[in-house]
């Protein structure tokens, strides 16, 4: 059995259309046959990276006065939490909490460490590690950007209403839970 293949920029180009099942479109097209659209009717990372995508253009919009993208702040972010008193993440745990390969991040960092906005030095107990520290002007930075942030956080909010925001975080962090990533992994539903 043939399936859909994508290219990079996402839905674009299909091959083997008509080799799908009409059971496994979801219902979506006429028996047999399954459409661009129909596709990302069924599917649930298109209908989840097109939401993301929204919401962070309103993020980015919020805190792009000041120079960052909504990415760069979620790092500020991260390393500051993760910083136990003047000992940064080791790149590694960014990477883990932020759920993305290292040489994303790295790559991501890049404008940061450019900008002098975080610093990035060898960790002491092993040399092979690089830990990430904010900068004072990363500090400063990060304390404009959260004022915007909740401005437009609160806005978000605002429109879905609390409930709808709250269970939209909620499954969020569900999804993104090595909970679901374990039961997804053995083929089963998520017990409550």
């Amino acid at each position: 059995m043939r399936y859909p293949s994508f290219n990079s920029a996402g839905l674009n180009y299909f091959s083997g259309m008509d080799q799908i099942p009409a059971n496994e479109t979801d219902g979506c097209t006429a028996p047999g046959i399954v459409t661009e659209a129909g596709l990302a009717l069924a599917c649930t990372n298109t209908a989840l990276r097109r939401a993301t995508r929204r919401l962070g253009q309103l993020y980015d919009d919020a805190i792009s006065p000041l120079g960052l993208k909504a990415t760069q702040f979620g790092l500020l972010v991260a390393i500051n939490g993760l910083s136990e008193q003047d000992k940064g993440p080791t790149l590694n745990e960014i990477a883990t909490h932020q759920l993305v390969q290292i040489s994303a991040l790295t790559h991501a960092l890049r404008p940061l460490v450019r900008d002098g906005l975080v610093a990035l030095r060898p960790d002491l107990e092993d040399r092979r590690s690089k830990r990430a520290t904010l900068t004072p002007a990363g500090r400063s930075l990060m304390q404009q950007a959260i004022s915007r942030w909740a401005d437009a956080n609160g806005r978000i909010e605002t429109t879905l209403g609390p409930t709808v925001a709250g269970n939209l975080r909620a499954l969020a962090d569900l999804i993104s839970s090595e909970r679901f990533l374990a039961a997804y992994h053995g083929g089963l539903p998520l017990k409550p």
